[in-house]
């Protein structure tokens, strides 16, 4: 049976399939609120800024392995089962993190098990979201995207309310609740609709790519996402001023936001503008805004800058792999993609760690969006290289 092609769903059906998996991802997209937690962690555990900033590269690291080893198993399942699933694992690493004893059991509940289950909740919610809704799996994918972009934006207005009335434990236990909630519902949704994954077919197809360009695009990517979760990652605290110190949810709510509307808007700019002028020419202005942000005191202005981050990551990696589908053919795409995405879990990795070593060894940012504004340079120097 599970070699088979599944029944094609109907449009009804495939709206609840979208229902189900956007509902779970709202809540998997709070993952990237984590700077909110980077003060009160750091007094938690007597840690270096450096060293809180690995939860949040751990978790992408986990995240990322998730998304690229998942396909191959989502099909032995039916959506309802691996949605509740992911969610079900997600809570109990939100749990583990909430009565987490120290640093190490956080980042196995949170690093390890959410990290993880967030990448399977996502990856999966975004493919089998497309197959219920053939003919229309860009809009299908579209919308699950915006929901986890959403999660991200509107999380920190809950997690610095739970951190002012209770702490950390607090707003672990009611990301636990929520993931537990969504995940329930989500399976209930989608029950009844038929809604599977085909197996993986066999890949004989060579990439139509050759190695030096695969390089390229690899470095062209990384620097660019690397520069961006510099920022993500620490966004609530390069905002921190004394003007906004209780509202410091607003700066990772602002990134997410504009980071949104760089992902929706991503779409439609690789259809009308040339890929060179885009890989190269966002990335450059994304220079010059951190360029800004290095010597800004902060305040509104950082937040307008923030903002402006927000929005070239969002575009970025949205019109990266639109761009590899137009220039290498959809059949290869995929694979193609594939191995350019790792770029992004190495900047996951390394991204937030760099700039929290680069705060303790400074006492500020500067000198780490210094950094982040060269790395994108560097990225719009090789889309020069290669669209020349």
């Amino acid at each position: 049976m599970h070699g088979s092609e599944t029944p094609r769903i109907s449009g009804k059906n495939g709206r609840r399939v979208i229902a189900a998996a956007g509902l779970l991802c709202l809540v998997l997209g709070s993952v990237h609120a984590f700077s909110v937690f980077l003060v009160p962690l750091e007094t938690a555990y007597s840690a270096s800024r450096a060293k809180v900033s690995l939860i949040y590269s751990f978790a992408l690291i986990t995240l990322t392995i998730s998304v690229l080893v998942g396909p191959r198993y989502f099909h032995r399942l039916p959506a309802g089962s691996i949605l509740l699933a992911s969610g079900l694992i997600a809570a109990s690493g939100t749990l583990i993190t909430a009565f987490a004893p120290g640093f190490i059991a956080t980042v196995f509940g949170y690093s390890v098990l959410f990290g993880a289950a967030n990448g399977v909740g996502y990856g999966f919610g975004l493919q089998v979201a497309a197959k219920a809704n053939a003919g229309r799996e860009g809009m299908a994918m579209g919308i699950v995207t915006a929901c986890y972009a959403t999660g991200a934006m509107i999380a920190p207005v809950w997690f610095q309310w739970a951190l002012s009335h209770g702490g950390f434990q607090t707003a672990m236990f009611g990301l636990t609740i929520a993931l537990i909630s969504a995940s329930v519902f989500g399976s209930i949704i989608v029950s009844g609709t038929g809604a599977r994954l085909d197996p993986p077919e066999l890949q004989t197809a060579r990439d139509n790519i050759r190695p030096g360009e695969l390089a390229l695009l690899w470095t062209g990517f990384g620097a660019a996402v690397f520069s961006g979760l510099m920022v993500i990652g620490h966004a609530a605290e390069i905002a921190r001023s004394d003007q906004l110190a209780y509202l410091i949810w607003i700066a990772p709510a602002l990134i997410a936001g504009f980071n949104l509307a760089g992902s929706l808007s991503g779409g439609h700019l690789a259809d009308a503008m040339a890929p060179r002028l885009l890989l190269a020419g966002l990335p450059i202005v994304l220079s010059g805004v951190l360029a800004v942000l290095a010597v800004s005191a902060p305040g509104l202005p950082v937040l307008a800058g923030l903002a402006c981050v927000g929005f070239c990551y969002g575009a970025i990696i949205s019109i990266y792999p639109a761009i590899i589908a137009k220039r290498y053919g959809m059949a290869n795409s995929a694979r193609i993609y594939g191995r350019i995405f790792t770029a992004w879990g190495t900047a996951g990795l390394a991204g937030p760690w760099l700039a929290g070593a680069l705060f303790d060894a400074t006492g500020g940012y500067m000198i780490a969006l210094a950094v982040a504004a060269g790395l994108s340079l560097v990225s719009a120097l090789a889309v020069h290289v290669l669209f020349r």
